[in-house]
């Protein structure tokens, strides 16, 4: 999907779950929610639920990486850190982890055969996926090359 700067992109907030519409030249400025004002782009990844997880993956426009993962899952654990670190260096990209033990029927519709995954997606469209711990150089510099 090709935005113009003044295309108005849509924004899931992480907090309250309303779609907002966000100029794509504003995401710089830190951008608030219309209805309860939290930061829509939190540098930090976003815990999602069964409630969240549709929403948040097919109304975001802006690139969303979302990590799957299981409490189980020593190479998840692992790289929880390395995920968060990550996000914190894109922060005009939202960035959430999908507990797959907790959440089973939340995760199934996405194929996850093997943890961690994380999977891209933008406008409810997957553009990729990546299995395998990583440090958060490999990861900022996958989420780099989809943009």
């Amino acid at each position: 999907m090709s935005n113009t700067n003044l295309e108005p992109l849509h924004l899931v907030c992480p907090q309250c779950q309303v779609t907002n519409r966000i100029p794509a030249s504003r995401l710089s400025e830190q951008p608030t929610c219309g209805k309860c004002q939290q930061a829509l782009l939190t540098a930090a990844p976003v815990e999602l639920t069964n409630q969240t997880v549709s929403k948040t993956i097919q109304k975001n426009e802006v690139l969303t990486i979302v990590d799957f993962w299981a409490s189980w899952c020593q190479p998840c654990l692992m790289m929880a850190p390395q995920f968060a670190t990550a996000a914190q260096q894109l922060p005009q990209v939202v960035f959430a982890k999908l507990q797959t033990d907790k959440f089973e029927q939340a995760a199934a519709p996405y194929g996850i055969r093997s943890l961690p995954t994380m999977v891209a997606f933008r406008g409810g469209k997957e553009v990729a996926r990546q299995s395998g711990a990583l440090p958060s150089s490999q990861i900022v510099q996958w989420v780099q090359s989809l943009r």
